[in-house]
């Protein structure tokens, strides 16, 4: 399970291969992050106060594409739903689902 976790870790490229690792194949990963907007110009913003976020949100990449992540570090995509949650739209953009580590 994965909550409001994913913008954070500084290198997330490893981390999800490690996640994929210790899953049993076909395990299911849980997860519930916020990230890139597919409204251009939201991610404008996204991208132009990802510098600052990151210096006083622990770290927080408004900007991160949840999904393609997941699918880079060789998860499936069983069942993703992206909607914006309530506050500001450059923060709010949220992608949640299920990804399955490969058999």
């Amino acid at each position: 399970l994965s909550t409001w976790t994913l913008c954070t870790i500084p290198n997330i490229e490893n981390t999800l291969l490690e996640m994929r690792r210790v899953l049993k194949p076909g395990g299911r990963l849980h997860f519930l992050e916020h990230g890139r907007s597919p409204d251009q110009k939201v991610n404008t913003w996204q991208r132009r106060l990802t510098p600052l976020s990151k210096l006083i949100g622990g770290g927080c990449h408004l900007d991160r594409k949840i999904d393609d992540l997941l699918r880079a570090a060789g998860f499936g995509i069983q069942r993703i739903r992206n909607f914006y949650m309530s506050g500001p739209r450059v923060a709010a953009y949220m992608y949640g689902g299920v990804a399955i580590s490969p058999a």
